[in-house]
């Protein structure tokens, strides 16, 4: 049966049998699942790997890729670093994000779809293992047929197939994959794989991978290496001559050829008599020649795959810190130009299929897409500092803008929220000696009246006239009857001696005490007032 509603990435119907959705395209090609690999990397010489790159652009590509195949697993600084660039992408979080001006529903299709991918087992390692064309050009996930469980359609499998596996095919606008077999290989089934097209530079898939930069650098290095363990072989072990009789035989002479091997490795051997074993020192010699070709090798793969050096070794020099920093940089940079490329791929051969044989897109256009979230997180101290000054400048920012600088996610619908820490409580008013409250309370009632009375300040001033007016009077007549007693000056200063001790000072003091007590309290009313109209 041909289902034909389903559309393409180009918006055309397409032809899928559901046979085709029921079992993997490799299920009935036995020859490539039986086939050994070949390792071109042994005895690989600078003409043999030349012939071996040629041969891949004229489209014969698997010795090519069984080369990139051993590269990874023999050299162990290829390995590490291509380990390093690979594995930074899982250290992202991702999510499904519905289309632009997405409405309601293809909102909840996004979050139905981001639920059906993460019910995918091992997605972890499908992640992992599209990231295998990052050095290798290409790399092709194999779905192990479509099942059905509770009327959602997934992927029973999703397996890496090896890139000696595939063959190219051009036409007029474009490049395909396609599996070995009959003349000009066989097309690759639609909803059936995942094909990532990782792009290391620009070119044709048998040029384009990271690991065609890399061969050159472990040509040489392998020289070097081998140099160095035959350098170790000769020159640490002390020379052994032997010497034989003119007239020895040819088993004579095999016979003390032995007889050097085995003390070289054994330190016992015999030989005829008559003839002779001489030691003679070690020859010395220098290996940082080859050592300084080796650190060259690792030093060019280091920069093609992470784009520095310093993310993998400490270097030379009194500033590799800062240096580190600017590489590291550079590496998340690479790190997040694989992030866009595999997540188109995830989006294009993985979502898309999901979605349309679930019902939950009608087309590629309006289809949600996988995403990384590759945003660093900004300094929460500054902008903590920077934020409440721009908004009392009147600059008007988005709560959520601000929370996805400082990396803070939305809360979810009834969780608990972080709050502020409540005001502190109005201080209480100190006691008041019980001897004077009835005067404090006389003065500070017509202080609360809402009238249009005068301002306190005004009212404190008038009250304290009054209350210093009778003792000031008191001195003022005493002085004036005084005045009219007298006939001069000196006995008015004399008078006014005598009269002084009865000239009390208490009622005055009474009342500057009183006043002051009433500014102090008319002080603390207008503060509490303050705090109750803040409220």
């Amino acid at each position: 049966m041909v289902m034909t509603s389903i559309l393409g990435l180009d918006g055309k119907p397409m032809k899928i049998d559901k046979a085709t959705l029921a079992e993997p395209q490799t299920a009935k090609l036995l020859g490539l699942h039986h086939e050994f690999q070949g390792h071109p990397s042994r005895g690989l010489t600078p003409s043999k790997l030349a012939t071996i790159l040629d041969e891949a652009e004229r489209g014969n590509m698997q010795a090519q890729f069984e080369l990139y195949e051993d590269i990874e697993e023999k050299d162990g600084h290829v390995y590490a670093e291509m380990g390093k660039r690979r594995r930074a992408l899982l250290s992202l979080p991702g999510e499904v994000v519905p289309p632009p001006n997405a409405s309601e529903k293809e909102k909840d299709n996004a979050r139905v779809l981001g639920e059906l991918l993460h019910a995918i087992d091992d997605f972890d390692d499908v992640l992992f293992d599209i990231t295998d064309a990052i050095g290798k050009g290409f790399a092709c996930l194999e779905f192990g047929g479509w099942s059905r469980t509770q009327g959602e359609r997934l992927p029973l499998s999703i397996t890496h197939r090896p890139q000696s596996w595939f063959v190219t095919y051009r036409d007029t606008t474009e490049q395909h994959l396609r599996l070995r077999g009959p003349v000009g290989g066989e097309p690759l089934n639609p909803f059936g794989w995942i094909v990532h097209k990782h792009k290391a530079k620009s070119g044709y898939l048998e040029r384009s991978a990271l690991f065609r930069v890399l061969v050159w650098p472990y040509l040489f290095k392998n020289y070097s290496v081998g140099d160095l363990a035959e350098f170790l072989e000769i020159y640490g072990i002390p020379m052994r001559l032997g010497k034989y009789p003119g007239g020895a035989s040819n088993d004579e002479k095999l016979t003390l050829l032995r007889a050097l091997a085995q003390i070289g490795h054994n330190a016992a051997g015999i030989i005829p008599a008559g003839m002779e074993v001489d030691f003679h020192n070690a020859t010395t010699g220098d290996p940082d020649a080859y050592n300084a070709m080796i650190s060259w090798a690792e030093r060019t793969q280091s920069k093609a795959i992470l784009g520095g050096t310093l993310t993998s070794d400490s270097g030379a020099g009194t500033n590799t810190n800062a240096l580190g920093n600017v590489h590291n940089e550079c590496r998340i940079d690479l790190r997040d130009a694989d992030a866009r490329q595999v997540a188109n791929t995830i989006s294009r051969d993985l979502i898309y299929p999901i979605a349309i044989l679930n019902g939950l897109t009608a087309d590629w256009r309006r289809c949600p897409r996988y995403q990384f979230d590759v945003s660093q997180p900004e300094d929460l101290s500054a902008h903590a500092e920077a934020l409440p000054k721009l908004v009392a400048m009147g600059y008007r920012i988005g709560r959520q803008w601000a929370q996805e600088k400082v990396g803070i996610p939305e809360p979810e619908e009834g969780e608990d929220i972080l709050m502020p820490p409540a005001a502190p409580a109005a201080p209480k008013p100190l006691p008041i000696a019980d001897e004077q409250q009835a005067t404090l309370n006389a003065v500070l009632r017509p202080l609360k009246q809402k009238t249009a009375d005068p301002q306190p300040p005004q009212q404190m001033l008038d009250q304290l006239a009054d209350n210093l007016s009778q003792p000031i009077d008191q001195w003022i007549n005493a002085v004036r009857e005084l005045a009219h007693q007298v006939s001069s000056l000196d006995e008015l200063r004399d008078r006014l001696l005598e009269l002084y001790p009865a000239m009390t000072l208490d009622d005055y003091a009474a009342a500057m005490r009183d006043g002051l007590a009433t500014a102090n309290l008319a002080g603390r009313n207008e503060v509490f007032d303050e705090s109750e109209r803040l409220r």
